[in-house]
């Protein structure tokens, strides 16, 4: 396989995954679970919940995984989620709420088990070096409810991939805000929506721009030719970082497994929970 193709299968598995995992963002049920427990507001149980494999850390440390948040808004979150709910707490109330919105998804589909197995055979033994989030979920044993292993095995493999494109952007010299004026300069997502979702101010932003100015990366029109070389070049690192599950895997299995995933992620985004534009980045069209 070239690497171009690697490429696409890495991006493809991504996108047909990332619908199953990102219900848990989206749906109204996991964050009244969430607050049955003590945490408050929707980023309180965002922020305890992605993080907590990782045991109760502190917003330092849940800022520097996550890495594109403005770092004041996780501290308002961490660690005061832990003073109401332990990890265990958080992840038993995440796993309880999601069980049965995924359950009503993909009802009674015999296929659920068969990709929540590829999905888990993709992910066993990969590497954990300089992967914190992916370790913290990987060290959590996998339900035994099918369609919550999917789930899970989906969230350990784009926290494979998310902890692969930080250190694409750190190689670049990209820092999390640049990176999504990175993102914005391209036109295919909203200003309003990258700096509102991750509180990032006015000021903050326009330094941001200034300083990809500099660099001749963004200029009035939004990216450069180098701007857009350069976040072309990112991605690129990432998806070279997010082959190994399916180098593991193999090309017959990924194959199965993308067949799979196929219609479970229509049916997700026909619910309508994942809307379009997101801050997530995933787009709703077709793989590929």
């Amino acid at each position: 396989m070239t690497v171009d193709a690697q490429r696409k299968t890495a991006r493809d598995m991504w996108h047909l995954l990332e619908p199953i995992h990102a219900v848990t963002y989206f749906s109204e049920e996991v964050t009244t679970a969430y607050k049955s427990i003590g945490l408050k507001g929707f980023w309180q149980g965002y922020f305890a919940s992605r993080v907590a494999p990782m045991g109760p850390v502190g917003g330092e440390v849940c800022s520097a995984v996550f890495y594109n948040f403005q770092p004041e808004m996780v501290q308002r979150a961490l660690p005061a989620a832990w003073h109401a709910a332990s990890p265990q707490a958080v992840l038993a109330a995440r796993y309880e709420s999601l069980q049965p919105v995924l359950a009503a998804m993909f009802g009674d589909d015999e296929t659920i088990a068969e990709a929540a197995h590829l999905a888990t055979l993709a992910i066993e033994g990969c590497a954990l070096d300089g992967r914190a989030l992916f370790a913290g979920h990987a060290s959590l044993p996998p339900p035994d409810d099918a369609v919550l292993r999917l789930w899970w095995a989906a969230t350990l493999l784009r926290e494979h991939r998310g902890d692969g494109h930080v250190a694409a952007l750190l190689a670049s010299g990209v820092d999390g805000l640049e990176a999504h004026v990175l993102a914005v300069g391209t036109g295919r997502v909203p200003k309003e929506l990258m700096q509102t979702a991750r509180s990032w101010s006015d000021e903050e932003w326009t330094a941001a721009e200034r300083r990809l100015e500099v660099r001749g990366l963004v200029g009035p029109e939004g990216l450069t030719t180098s701007g857009a070389e350069l976040r072309e070049r990112v991605e690129d690192i990432t998806d070279d970082l997010a082959v190994e599950p399916w180098h593991r895997l193999g090309d017959e299995r990924t194959a199965r497994l993308s067949s799979l995933l196929q219609p479970l992620r229509e049916r997700v985004l026909a619910t309508g929970r994942i809307p379009f534009f997101n801050p997530i980045g995933l787009p709703i069209g077709d793989p590929g």
